[in-house]
């Protein structure tokens, strides 16, 4: 690396939070967290390089009796080189960082001053967050340096999150300013020279869905990690707390562990790593799984999304008779949790991570920091890190052959597993440790102030609303799959407009079977799957459940009265556990033998079960609370994104679709053997009825309505 003709001076914003360089009050509200943490620990590894000569790490003076004093000083040094620089925002107050809006020029203009009056001016001004990136811009502009950003969290995902949370749009505007944050945002990735991720996937999953996307002035920079926590077993493990705590739950406990930490979120799949241990009888003989899934006291008292899958997951020990092979502990401490590592390699195991997505894993680098060879899941963050570390196998979350082979290859091989194992200590200690952050920012840093290295300039105009101009919902069978030319032109389409046009799934199959078949046909993963008949909602990036339809539907169901009922009835047969979910049940309809839908309705409300009852592709008949249908769930997203049901394309082909294609929506039967059980819905409103199947029929539906140029000229009328 060239070195410079002086060493830098760099200057790091962070307004918000608590910062400090001693103590840090990490968890004390919503403000004061990781990204306090990140930015005291940077500071403080950059004064550690050779070519650093001073770094300033700016912040929000606080004075106010509800606070340490510490939060007062003018400055704080954290080592020789580097400092805490507050400065006073014209309010001395703590407040959340959403209330900073109004003072962040004043906070910018005392930042000039303090800047002026420097023995020399910075070479870099390196911004944390949304509110760190306006002032960053104003600094940097009027003094002619580069300027690099670091998002930490985006505004359009937590707008995401805040939705799926149940909290209504004009709230979430009020409180959380989101608008504003956005804006700055895209400000921000319009004027920074580099922008420093921790991963590709959070590049192309998370600011792609801005305007000033612009990858090409992006650089993936891991974090680092802990190593005074998380090192290679020490030989003493077998007698510590975390042994005793397993112990008790196996028959064998001395047998290498396959070790899986997450919590209970149906996105993190520990469901499909039980199910590949537990049809892998090899896999039994050859380990124990141990699954540490969270702090419980009670079951009862888990949210009931966790308590679901809690069930499901004892259900699963027992289906397979997994009892004294595997466990799963109630309560491990932070210093237990790194004990648990180290157990785990010294057994020989294999660290697991099955998620559907992983935005990072943090918890694949704190295994390989311990010695543990991995398995983890091909999406996401996980990529970069075996590809980084070389220590083990990426499996489809969505095959559990697949992770039982991979897991089984590592523990079947004692050489393979002890390459993995060092390749995964030295790799972390090269590339996940603070030194080694430091050293490739450095060479980032030293590109550009040496010039060898020019932001690319790419012209990009913003779009003209902040959110999305309308949406395509389609199911997957009978409409996506079946034409592979079609489809991929229809692909290329949704591509093309994805920043205007939201994507998204109605499928009554289940959330790991629909991205199953997503993933086979290399359909992109889209902005919003409505799974289970319209009984669950997710959103992308991160597959994050929409908590707050789940709470809405929950209104009067009463799952087991709705089975008892129906059970005793001829030509109904519930379908295998695979299809069914907690708001859905499944059954195969013998329309010869079995009482009408009519008739099973009357039998269901006879018995005060407010239901839905729906009939599909002429032998599957669902019931769903009475507040849940593909329809519904439509509408719910709809306002939830704001986006008026006029400007969504709905594209349907059995009877189960029928509520989703009736009202204001823009609705396309495509060409199918099904179809027939929509046909009566011309009759009600005019529904285009493409005689193309498959993904051209879809295609064939949007040139009727010429959807993308309405959805583009109603944009333009909003500008």
């Amino acid at each position: 690396m060239m070195r410079p003709q002086s060493p830098r001076y760099i200057v790091l914003i962070s307004i918000h939070g608590l910062i400090r360089s001693q103590n840090l009050e990490l968890g004390r509200d919503a403000d004061t967290g990781g990204q306090t943490k990140y930015v005291i620990e940077l500071a403080a590894a950059l004064a550690q390089h050779p070519d650093i000569e001073q770094v300033d790490l700016i912040t929000k003076q606080i004075i106010d009796p509800k606070v340490s004093a510490d939060y007062g000083q003018s400055c704080e040094p954290i080592s020789e080189k580097a400092n805490i620089i507050r400065i006073s925002a014209g309010i001395d107050d703590y407040i959340p960082k959403e209330e900073l809006w109004d003072y962040l020029d004043n906070f910018a203009d005392n930042t000039l001053t303090y800047l002026n009056h420097q023995p020399r001016l910075p070479d870099l001004i390196h911004s944390h967050y949304a509110d760190a990136g306006y002032v960053g811009i104003r600094l940097a502009n009027h003094l002619g340096i580069p300027l690099f950003h670091t998002g930490h969290s985006l505004g359009r995902s937590k707008r995401k999150r805040l939705l799926a949370s149940g909290v209504k749009g004009e709230l979430i505007e009020s409180r959380y300013r989101l608008t504003r944050r956005i804006n700055a945002e895209e400000e921000t990735l319009a004027s920074a020279t580099r922008v420093i991720t921790s991963t590709q996937q959070e590049i192309q999953g998370q600011y792609a869905q801005y305007d000033f996307y612009h990858p090409e002035n992006m650089r993936v920079i891991p974090p680092g990690t802990d190593l005074q926590c998380f090192y290679p077993p020490t030989g003493d493990e077998w007698q510590g707390s975390v042994w005793q705590k397993l112990a008790m739950f196996l028959q064998e406990p001395r047998k290498p562990m396959i070790l899986a930490l997450s919590r209970l979120d149906q996105r993190k799949n520990i469901l499909g790593l039980i199910r590949a241990f537990g049809t892998s009888p090899s896999l039994q003989q050859q380990a124990n799984l141990i699954v540490f899934s969270g702090t419980r006291d009670d079951p009862r008292d888990l949210s009931s999304n966790a308590q679901a899958i809690f069930t499901e997951l004892l259900w699963a020990i027992d289906r397979y008779n997994l009892y004294g092979k595997v466990a799963y502990p109630k309560f491990l401490s932070a210093q237990e949790i790194g004990e648990l590592y180290r157990l785990a390699s010294l057994s020989q195991g294999v660290f697991v991570n099955p998620a559907l997505t992983e935005p990072f894993g943090l918890t694949l680098i704190e295994a390989a920091a311990s010695g543990l060879p991995i398995v983890a899941t091909e999406d996401g963050g996980p990529v970069d890190i075996l590809k980084n570390c070389q220590n083990g196998y990426l499996v489809n979350p969505l095959e559990p052959q697949d992770i039982a082979a991979k897991i089984s290859k590592i523990l079947g091989d004692a050489q393979r597993w002890q390459t993995f194992s060092q390749q995964g200590i030295r790799n972390v200690r090269r590339v996940y440790t603070w030194q080694s952050h430091v050293e490739r920012y450095m060479e980032v840093v030293q590109s550009i102030l040496n010039r060898t290295e020019s932001r690319q300039e790419l012209a990009i105009a913003r779009r003209p609303a902040l959110y999305h101009q309308g949406a395509i919902v389609s199911t997957i069978d009978q409409n996506l799959v079946g034409d592979p030319l079609a489809l991929q032109a229809l692909v290329d389409l949704l591509n093309q407009h994805r920043k205007e046009i939201a994507f998204c799934i109605a499928t009554g199959r289940r959330l790991d079977a629909a991205l199953k078949v997503l993933r086979e046909h290399n359909i992109p993963q889209p902005d919003v799957l409505m799974t289970s008949l319209g009984t669950e909602i997710y959103y992308a990036p991160q597959l994050t459940p929409d908590r707050a339809w789940s709470n809405h539907i929950n209104y009067l169901w009463n799952r087991q009265r709705v089975v008892d009922l129906l059970g005793d009835l001829p030509g109904l047969e519930l379908q295998p556990k695979l299809f069914q979910s907690t708001f859905k049940i499944s059954y195969f309809y013998d329309p010869a033998i079995a009482p009408s839908v009519e008739e099973l309705k009357r039998i269901l409300f006879k018995n005060d079960q407010t239901v839905n009852v729906m009939f599909s592709f002429g032998q599957y008949l669902d019931v769903v609370p009475i507040r849940a249908s593909k329809g519904y769930g439509l509408r719910w997203f709809a306002e939830q994104w704001e986006i008026p049901l006029n400007r969504i394309l709905t594209v349907g082909g059995s009877g189960a679709d029928e509520d989703m294609m009736l009202g204001n929506s823009l609705s396309v039967v495509v060409k199918n053997r099904h179809r027939e059980e929509l046909s009566d819905l011309n009759n009600i409103q005019p529904i285009y009825f493409s005689e193309k199947e498959f993904a051209a029929g879809i295609l064939d539906g949007l040139a009727h309505y010429n959807f993308l140029e309405l959805c583009r000229a109603t944009g333009q009328n909003h500008d």
